[in-house]
């Protein structure tokens, strides 16, 4: 059962609520058996601090005795790994688990108990466990924002609380090849020393971190590079599926030093790692027969040649005995070959939009007998606030299907295409929604997202802060176009017909109303997160992005209520503001191209 009453993420899977109340007594302590003591210190640790930080209770961590507040029980014969039981009584406070992992999550649980209802605990038995085996979070650091090692410690911690168990960090050229300075030497990477650290860090909160360095596509920030474009599918740019033209993009597999490049790649970037998981990527091979490998894909066909290619990448991976992901894009749009794809893979079934078809493509892997995970999105990029009921209705999603098909996992990603301007705390609803989803999909499909914002992640008394958060997310829907003409409209002029559309002029005028209010709203907030400070003024930038999105559009519309000094004055504010906020979170390497694209956007204020 749920109760209204009572804030949860995510939600249990099971909750007896038992009758009344239990005040916690100010003279506890934290018992450990003698057996896993060991084992457990960390989650006993967990609940030591939490329940000084929330309740202002000071239990010292003791062995087994009479009357402790908490004990931590171990149950060889408890179900599963990750579940646990969590029962609290005028008697105390008892943990039930037959693995670190379960224990750690029922600290989670109750950390957020007393977080949001304080020394007074509701008595109840709480039964739980996980949907998917591996719930995971996959942050773009490679679309020029590499975070601060204080950011990502703070983002295992938040994640940690809300059950995820994997994390995968997408790199293209951020990782600090020793061969291979001249491609990231701008770029603030991510070193072999620092991803050590973020390993354990994680493995302490068990969360995975799987290594991740794409191998096919997406290869253009090398390309940039004389040396490596020999490799390269093309030489010179070529017209995307979309229109637009693209740099030399993917790896070749028609040039010989393909397969060794990778595999020297691999042996520095793995050993890094404690996990057996290990993603190539392997999407969006757009130019794939266009050059090198043309008269390949002209012989066999460019399903083949793309299936030839990744099973060479699998015969690496599983020479440096790791099991391989890879994204499931470019397969399943040949059927008749995904039976060919190795059983000991994990295929990556990807889809950003509301619409994306989950259905078939996981019936499709399902009916292959190849291991797959649904890969939805926070929607945050190509945006500024999100685009929150798209988010909603993607990973609602990829969860119901993932669930129907057998998925082992789902992994939640968040982008950063074009200059990566929305700060993290935008793709905070996605975090948790991914998170609730992934952990138990019947309890927390309807959740208040909202008030699980304010309560876990922005910790608002005045609970103003989730519902703002939520609602700058929905200002995209002024234009049924894709994306956000708000955000759009920085990189492009309105398209003719959109100038002369009086529905969306009244449409843009009273986003700048609500926008407005949302204003006035967050100056009401008590937001007592660690970062609180940095929240806040994140959301007034973005809410001042917005805002100048919208006086764009309309000033290319023609409406005379905003001038192209005034507008440029503005701008470069902006331009000022987003400096100062990405270094805040993120290291300065990517910082000029990202504000290269801006500065570009000063250029088209008169459309």
């Amino acid at each position: 059962m749920t109760s209204p009453e009572l804030v949860l993420l995510p939600y249990p899977q099971r909750i007896e609520f038992t009758g009344g109340s239990v005040t916690l007594p100010e003279m506890g302590r934290i018992a450990l058996p003698e057996s896993h003591g060991a084992e457990l210190a960390f989650a006993a640790q967990r609940a030591q601090a939490a329940l000084a930080r929330y309740a202002r209770l000071s239990w010292p961590i003791e062995g087994e005795g009479p009357a402790a507040a908490l004990t931590f029980a171990w149950n060889s014969q408890f179900p599963s790994d990750e579940g646990y039981r969590l029962a609290v009584s005028a008697e105390g406070i008892t943990i039930t688990a037959r693995a670190v992992p379960g224990a750690f999550y029922a600290v989670a649980t109750l950390a957020q108990l007393v977080q949001a209802q304080g020394r007074t605990l509701p008595a109840l038995v709480i039964d739980d466990w996980p949907d998917f085996p591996a719930r995971g979070v996959m942050l773009d650091i490679s679309r020029d924002k590499v975070p601060t090692m204080e950011t990502l410690y703070q983002l295992v911690d938040l994640l940690a609380g809300w059950k995820i168990n994997q994390l995968q960090l997408y790199t293209e050229h951020t990782f600090a090849y020793a061969r291979h300075r001249e491609v990231w030497e701008h770029a603030s990477p991510m070193t072999a020393e620092q991803i050590r650290a973020l390993d354990t860090y994680c493995r302490e909160r068990c969360i995975e971190l799987a290594p991740n360095q794409n191998s096919f596509g997406h290869m253009h920030r090398w390309f940039d590079h004389p040396r490596y474009l020999p490799m390269a599918e093309t030489e010179t740019p070529f017209r995307a599926p979309w229109g637009s033209m693209l740099p030399p993009f993917s790896l070749s597999p028609a040039a010989p030093e393909s397969l060794p490049f990778l595999n020297g790649l691999y042996d520095e970037l793995l050993p890094n790692f404690a996990s057996r998981l290990f993603n190539v990527g392997c999407d969006e091979t757009f130019d794939l027969g266009l050059g090198r490998s043309r008269e390949w894909v002209e012989a066999r066909g460019k399903g083949r040649v793309y299936l030839d290619f990744l099973l060479e990448i699998h015969r690496l991976v599983t020479q440096h005995g790791r099991t391989m992901q890879f994204w499931g894009d470019i397969i399943n749009q040949y059927p008749e070959l995904v039976s060919e794809v190795p059983k000991d893979t994990i295929a990556l079934e990807w889809g950003y939009e509301a619409d994306h078809d989950y259905e078939g493509k996981t019936r499709l892997f399902a009916g292959s007998g190849v291991p797959f995970y649904v890969c939805p999105g926070t929607s945050g990029w190509n945006s500024f606030a999100g685009r929150t009921d798209n988010c909603i209705a993607n990973i609602r999603s990829a969860a119901a299907h993932g669930l129907e098909h057998g998925a082992i996992g789902l992994l939640n990603t968040d982008w950063g295409d074009n200059g990566h301007w929305q700060p993290l705390p935008v793709s905070y609803l996605g975090f948790a929604y991914g998170a609730a989803l992934s952990w138990a999909y019947g309890p927390n499909v309807d959740c208040d997202l909202p008030l699980a914002l304010d309560t876990f992640a922005f910790q608002d008394e005045a609970r103003v802060m989730g519902r703002a958060a939520y609602d700058l997310g929905n200002l995209y829907q002024v234009s049924n176009q894709w994306g956000s003409l708000l955000f759009d409209v920085y990189l492009r002029p309105l398209k003719p017909e959109q100038r002369t559309d009086e529905g969306l002029r009244a449409r843009l005028h009273d986003t700048l109303d609500e926008i407005d209010a949302l204003v006035q709203s967050m100056g009401r907030a008590r937001v007592a997160a660690l970062d609180a400070g940095l929240i806040q003024r994140e959301f007034a930038h973005v809410a001042r992005l917005l805002r100048h999105g919208a006086q764009r559009a309309l000033f290319q519309m023609v409406d005379g209520e905003f001038s192209r000094d005034e507008l440029a004055q503005e701008f470069d504010a902006i331009v000022a503001e987003q400096r100062e906020i990405w270094l805040m979170r993120n290291r300065p390497g990517g910082l000029n191209d990202s504000i290269a694209r801006l500065t570009h956007a000063r250029e088209l204020t008169a459309g």
